[in-house]
């Protein structure tokens, strides 16, 4: 199934949204409404290979964990993302098993290419 990862209260990620214009075919989940839960994590993971790839290191609330927990490991970032969205990078396209992830212009770039495929 092809989903789309985002908040509704994020102005870049209504910005990438706008962008991308997903098509009808994928399902948009806010993350603040339908918060992740262990099974769709597992998936992001099984495509990402590392939850640090998925992990929002730029979180308010990673500053702190970070000074209690300097050098955190992978099931540190699982935990993490389970416990409050703002862990998750954001926007998280997955498409046809291609997870594109985060707001960078290289993400952005590559999630319209992927959008565009499905045409």
């Amino acid at each position: 199934m092809n989903k789309l990862y985002y908040l509704s209260t994020c102005d870049t990620c209504k910005k990438i949204i706008k962008t991308w214009s997903p098509l009808k075919t994928i399902v948009l989940i806010d993350l603040k409404r339908n918060p992740i839960n262990e099974v769709e994590l597992n998936e992001l993971y099984k495509l990402s290979k590392s939850y640090e790839i998925i992990f929002n290191k730029r979180a308010l609330l990673f500053r702190d964990y970070k000074k209690k927990n300097p050098s955190p490991i992978e099931k540190d970032y699982k935990k993490l993302i389970l416990t409050h969205y703002s862990y998750l990078k954001r926007p998280i396209l997955i498409i046809n098993d291609t997870l594109v992830a985060g707001n960078s212009e290289k993400s952005i770039k590559q999630g319209f290419e992927e959008i565009r495929k499905l045409i």
